[in-house]
């Protein structure tokens, strides 16, 4: 089993609170995800998150194919972090880490995801030729509509993330 990484971090020019209060209101998701990828919330939300709480939406990653996921935040330590996973949906495992600190001038949010395809030893060329693409571009928007929220103390002049504020590797 092939275990993926994804780190991504971000410096804003906002507090830890702001930021937090933002993350932690579950129907401001659409708003960092990417509109090729159809994103739609299908439950109730609360306006907070809250541990155990379960979320389900629809995406179309391939084929303009819909696909259902369920999401439950398994844990919250209000500002600094919390933790969604898959419970169903495309993945064999999703583990997603949200983290936020206060720095000089603003905050870093880092996202820690661990993930595992589907489909065994069959799932190596799906991944190298789609997913890791499709997961670079919705982070690289999430990068964006950050930036543009809030101010960014760390991405380029036209809004991109700099060089190792996304990394992909194998666990």
């Amino acid at each position: 089993m092939r275990i993926h990484r994804i780190h991504s971090r971000q410096r804003l020019a906002t507090t830890l609170d702001e930021a937090w209060d933002f993350f932690a209101t579950p129907s401001n998701l659409p708003a960092i995800t990417p509109d090729w990828l159809n994103f739609r919330i299908t439950s109730d939300l609360p306006p907070q998150l809250s541990e155990g709480l379960a979320i389900t939406y629809t995406i179309t990653p391939l084929l303009n194919i819909p696909v259902s996921w369920l999401t439950v935040i398994i844990s919250i330590d209000a500002p600094t972090a919390f933790v969604d996973e898959q419970r169903a949906g495309p993945y064999r495992l999703w583990h997603h880490r949200h983290e936020f600190e206060a720095v000089e001038g603003g905050v870093e949010v880092r996202d820690i995801v661990h993930y595992v395809l589907p489909f065994g030893p069959l799932s190596r060329p799906l991944h190298d030729l789609i997913v890791r693409r499709q997961l670079e571009s919705i982070f690289r928007h999430r990068y964006g509509a950050l930036s543009d929220r809030f101010g960014s103390l760390d991405a380029g002049a036209d809004g991109t993330p700099p060089p190792g504020a996304i990394v992909f590797s194998l666990v």
